[in-house]
């Protein structure tokens, strides 16, 4: 009888296993940028952070995270995670995305720079221990098309490592829909001197050795503080 009912919890947790990778495969991603005039940084932060609150509120939200950037901070980004890509659209059809983006749009300097993702290596979706310390780091990686293949295998090992290092809150990889050899690292830190360390420790300078020649573009690393 124990034998069964240990077989019965092993198939239990092996299937609810399963449901959670295939519900993570998914999750639809979206790592939006655009910069406001200097001039107009305060109210694009408002109208952005107003829009994060209502976004949140929407079916299939997982997280919306609304980003300041520190320099220059009429630079922002919005990361949001989607339970999948219906409730993704549906919150794109809504209209209180139109109305944030036509208001928005006054007070911009360059168009809005919208970039739907898939996860790569994501390790759970809630923030974790986030204060108002907390850097978050965006970065654009793309590979040069050949190497894409390689390079996705670096940015995975990179992840892996670096939720080891002290003061990580998060590190997800994701890859870009349009472009696959594209690809954006969404960090979170507990502070600056977190960040700092992760940037000498020696897994994070053998990626960047690595990186350099097979590199499609400059890396691309911004840091920015939540105004959620």
């Amino acid at each position: 009888m124990r034998s069964a009912l240990w077989i019965l919890g092993i198939s239990a947790a092996l299937t609810t296993g399963l449901m959670q990778r295939a519900h993570a495969q998914d999750i639809a991603y979206v790592v939006s940028y655009f910069e406001a005039a200097p001039a107009a940084k305060d109210q694009a932060a408002t109208l952005a952070r107003q829009f994060g609150e209502q976004s949140r509120k929407d079916d299939g939200n997982l997280r919306f995270e609304v980003l300041q950037r520190l320099n220059p901070s009429n630079h922002f980004a919005i990361v949001e995670a989607w339970r999948d890509a219906k409730a993704q659209a549906a919150h794109a059809a809504a209209p209180h995305n139109k109305d944030f983006r036509d208001k928005l749009n006054a007070l911009l300097r360059s168009p809005y720079d919208e970039r739907p993702h898939t996860g790569l290596s994501v390790d759970g979706l809630p923030a974790a221990g986030a204060t108002r310390d907390t850097i978050y780091v965006v970065t654009h990686v793309d590979f040069i098309p050949p190497e894409k293949d390689n390079g996705i295998a670096m940015i995975k090992s990179l992840s892996d490592a670096s939720r080891k290092d002290p003061g990580n809150q998060r590190f997800e990889a994701l890859q870009q829909n349009s472009r696959p050899n594209h690809t954006t690292l969404f960090e979170a830190w507990k502070d600056q001197q977190s960040v700092d360390a992760h940037g000498v420790m020696p897994h994070t300078k053998q990626f960047r050795e690595k990186l350099t020649p097979i590199s499609g573009a400059l890396f691309d690393e911004r840091l920015y503080k939540s105004i959620n």
